[in-house]
């Protein structure tokens, strides 16, 4: 599993994207891989507000339903509404195509303080 390392990450397998003052958000690889394919995605509405760790988004597999978390506070911008007819770009493309959300209104200490990819790998390492 190769990890986007200009990407940040939770302890909960979330990513963020930090591009000038917009954070794109999505569920890592690893959380993917073990949901398992994915049949549905409750995409959060476009002007949510959201605070950081709180559930924005489900997603369901053949094998549960699952909580997204806010990786970190802001407000939706965008939903990535390709989701609602394919949901399983979420499981061939979890760090470009299977975006969840774009996120405004972001702090960059926010971003700061999450996980380097570095960080997630060595969690990672942990579970196995």
């Amino acid at each position: 599993m190769s990890l986007p390392s200009n990407y940040k990450y939770t302890k909960d397998h979330e990513w963020v994207l930090l591009e000038g003052d917009t954070a794109t958000v999505g569920i890592t690889e690893f959380a993917q891989s073990e949901l398992g394919e994915l049949v549905f995605v409750d995409i959060p509405s476009t002007g949510k507000s959201l605070k950081q760790g709180e559930t924005f988004c489900v997603v369901e597999s053949t094998k549960a339903a699952s909580d997204v978390y806010a990786p970190i506070s802001g407000t939706v911008q965008s939903a990535n509404q390709s989701l609602s007819s394919q949901p399983t770009l979420i499981n061939s493309a979890p760090y470009t195509d299977g975006w969840i959300a774009k996120l405004t209104g972001v702090s960059a200490a926010e971003v700061e303080s999450l996980l380097s990819s570095t960080q997630y790998e060595e969690l990672l390492a942990n579970k196995r």
